[in-house]
């Protein structure tokens, strides 16, 4: 029995030693894309992607554990003759994925995925991407690689197992090594799932450093190619209701690059921002003083968009929408779409090009639907999760809870100014257990508890030095049901409130023009001067022709979307395609309206 484990064990460290070799050889093939990556960087990579490595390794191992299990109860068992078709299969696949990635992020930049098997129908635009001499080398390499590896595997794999069968002995043999390898193929599972945190396994595991670099080498090829082939939709082709040139002309009116102001908020075009997201603050919980005090007395002396709608209904979502200007997407999420996301524009990267120190603090699983890998792609430097919180993390289900992250020391990065710092919260979040208890109803006094943390927060900011050129703004991930009765999909939960405050604000007043969490983008870049036309979804709710604009709110929900205006609210059924009046607002021009948003939306996503 025990030669059995041993053999499962060996056979771990061999694919483990394989992978480490593979980051080793696309590093120094791709070196001309290190881009000023210190040299301390590309040696975290080994370690940075040792996680996905070991997921990896333990998907490959389940076929071979399985083996060794059903071997106990046979009399002969020739493994290397058994093992020998599932080790070639498996060396094509890890050596052509790796063969693949090396050499055509030497043309692409980028990690290839599911979505690049497009190119296997049509090879002829794969090859038009690469030399000649590229294409005789990689198959040469292919054909080695794929020898070695398979000579490696096979010949560390016995003939013949020791058999088990026999005497009494024997037969209690047999049953001790079936229930020795019930728990080692527990922690196969342990291991493919990522570990037993919150997150699964995902690209996000890989991403460690503000170079791409150094994310890309980190990142286990084959796993990534597992990974995104159960997160690849054909976005382009799910909501076709008229010609796309149609639907863009529809849309020209609404999504364009507006940026002279009809009103100036900040006393100054540089100033230090502070982003709080705040879990699921919805306008109906948290603008009264019996739950929020605190953030109603900033929305009093502040400025108060009192007319913004959440684009999204979970975090994942509403962050792609607050930090990257994008629309909602009502059957999936952008945020778990490795490929996406480094195409997608980010607040932190434009930010970044103009001089800001980039920063992200979470108190949770900073890996749970590849945040971290999102957060990189899109610009930010440095991005902390329940890591840093060591003593505090295990309060709560979810991590820290906001009075440890919601600490001066912890929001504002260290270093000269301009800095952009992010924070999310997390302590609004279910099963609503804070340690405060204020009010009766636990969903309420969870946000009473993360309102008197931000009233703190902001009370020590006001007495630093970096008040006066500081911007803080506050708004939801998403909005949250009131009741567990009432649904997510419902118009009323969307409506969030966003709050400017700070040194860097001229003075209190109230704008109501209707806008979205997209549309914080482009409304702040404005303000600084700063240009946001690649924004291409993010509208400047201050601009000077934004009142012509056709204002709305676009709240997508789990298989469905609110479009939400001044005459009432229209909802979009994915699965029959329909278009739902829910407060008699319905006509056909505004029908066709929300078709031509959804497909555009879909359509510019399918691009990324």
């Amino acid at each position: 029995m025990l030669s059995r484990i041993k053999y499962l064990f060996k056979l771990f460290v061999i694919l483990l030693a394989i992978f480490v070799v593979q980051k080793i050889v696309f590093m120094l093939v791709n070196i001309g894309h290190v881009d000023g990556a210190p040299f301390s960087g590309c040696l975290s990579v080994l370690w940075h992607g040792l996680r996905l490595d070991i997921v990896t390794a333990s998907y490959i191992l389940i076929i071979p554990a399985l083996v060794l299990l059903v071997s106990c109860f046979c009399k002969r068992f020739a493994l290397r003759r058994i093992l020998r078709p599932y080790f070639i299969i498996i060396a094509i696949v890890v050596t052509v994925v790796f063969c693949a990635d090396t050499v055509l992020y030497l043309y692409w930049g980028a990690k290839i995925d599911a979505n690049d098997l497009i190119y296997a129908a049509k090879p002829q635009d794969m090859l038009a991407s690469v030399t000649w001499w590229s294409v005789v080398l990689g198959i040469i390499a292919i054909v080695a690689l794929c020898w070695l590896m398979v000579g490696i595997l096979v010949r560390s794999t016995p003939e013949q197992l020791p058999s088990l069968h026999g005497s009494q002995q024997g037969r209690h043999k047999r049953q001790w090594g079936a229930l020795v390898f019930v728990p080692l193929l527990g922690l196969l599972f342990v291991g493919i799932r990522g570990g037993i945190t919150q997150s699964t396994a995902n690209p996000s595991y890989a991403y460690f450093s503000s170079y791409s670099f150094c994310n890309h080498a980190a990142l286990n090829p084959t796993f990534n190619m597992i990974h995104s082939l159960f997160k690849t939709e054909d976005l382009g082709n799910q909501f076709n209701f008229m010609p796309d040139d149609e639907a863009e002309a529809l849309m020209a009116p609404v999504f364009f690059h507006d940026d002279i102001l009809s009103d100036t908020l900040l006393a100054t075009t540089r100033p230090d921002i502070l982003l709080v997201i705040w879990e699921g603050a919805g306008w109906d919980m948290v603008m009264n003083d019996s739950v929020a005090p605190n953030l109603s007395s900033l929305g009093r002396e502040g400025v108060l968009f009192s007319n913004c709608y959440a684009n999204n209904f979970r975090t994942d979502r509403g962050l792609v929408s607050l930090l990257s200007g994008w629309q909602g997407l009502p059957t999936t999420s952008l945020m778990k779409m490795n490929d996406k996301c480094r195409k997608l524009p980010g607040l932190a990267a434009t930010l970044r090009d103009a001089g800001y120190i980039t920063r992200f603090v979470y108190g949770g699983d900073i890996d749970f639907t590849n945040m971290r890998g999102y957060l990189h792609e899109t610009g930010f430097d440095d991005v902390y999760g329940k890591e840093l919180f060591p003593d505090a993390r295990r309060l709560s289900s979810w991590g820290a809870p906001d009075a440890y992250t919601m600490q001066p020391s912890v929001v504002l990065s260290d270093g000269d100014s301009p800095r952009f710092d992010v924070l999310l919260t997390l302590s609004s979040h279910e099963p609503w257990q804070v340690p405060m208890r204020r009010l009766a109803d636990s969903r309420k006094n969870s946000f009473a508890y993360t309102d008197s943390c931000l009233g703190a927060l902001v009370d020590s900011l006001r007495l630093m030095p970096q008040w006066d050129n500081l911007l803080v703004v506050i708004v939801p991930d998403h909005g949250v049901p009131l009741s567990p009765s009432q649904s997510t999909g419902d118009y009323t939960v969307s409506h969030i409130p966003m709050v400017w405050t700070g040194g860097a604000v001229k003075e209190h007043r109230t704008v109501d023009a209707m806008m979205m969490q997209s549309d914080l983008a482009a409304t702040l870049l404005a303000q600084m001067g700063l240009d946001f036309g690649h924004f291409i979804f993010s509208r400047n709710a201050l601009s000077q022709n934004y009142h012509s604009q056709r204002h709305f709110a676009l709240h997508a929900f789990k298989n469905g979307a609110n479009l939400i205006d001044s005459t009432g609210v229209l909802r979009f059924d994915c699965a029959d395609l329909s278009c739902r009046d829910v407060t008699g607002s319905s006509t056909d021009e505004k029908n066709r309206f929300l078709q031509a948003l959804i497909q555009y939306i879909y359509k510019q996503t399918a691009k990324l």
